[in-house]
Parts: structure tokens; C-alpha cells; sequence
């Protein structure tokens, strides 16, 4: 299972949560980033209904394939 981590950090003059090297918005506070990392990632874990996807790899190939809508990664936040 995959396990994906919040990161609270600063960013851009406030504070932001980051994953996998994107960013949230930003946030005037610590508290406010790390509310809405817990938030976003327990969003994350819910799951949905199996439906059909397209994507772009990193190769910039496309790819169909039928996701699982109960297989949802491990989140945490880490300050």
C-alpha cells in the first residue's frame, strides 16, 4: 500500500503543505497549513467507486486502466 506524506513547510511569504513536490495554497499560519494537510489527506483516504482512468506517465505515455475505488493510499502530515 502506498503511503503518502503531508509536509507543513514554509512557503511563499506563509505556509503551505507540500506532496510529492507540489504545493497547497498558502496559508497565513502554521496552525492553518497543518488543519488543512489533515484535512486534504483524510479526503484522500476515502473511497470511491471503481471507474476506468487515463493518465500521462512520466514518458508522456498514455495509459488506460480500471481503478480500484477502495484502494486508497496510507496518508500522514508531518510538521
Amino acid at each position: 500500500m502506498t503511503n503518502v506524506v503531508y509536509h507543513v513547510v514554509e512557503h511563499d511569504g506563509g505556509w503551505a503543505y507540500q506532496v510529492d513536490g507540489s504545493y497547497s495554497e498558502t496559508f497565513p499560519t502554521h496552525e492553518a497549513a497543518h488543519k488543512a494537510a489533515v484535512r486534504a489527506a483524510g479526503e484522500q483516504r476515502v473511497g470511491g467507486e471503481t471507474e476506468g482512468i487515463v493518465y500521462e506517465d512520466k514518458a508522456g505515455n498514455w495509459r488506460e486502466e480500471l481503478s480500484d475505488g477502495d484502494d486508497r493510499p496510507q496518508t500522514s502530515v508531518d510538521d
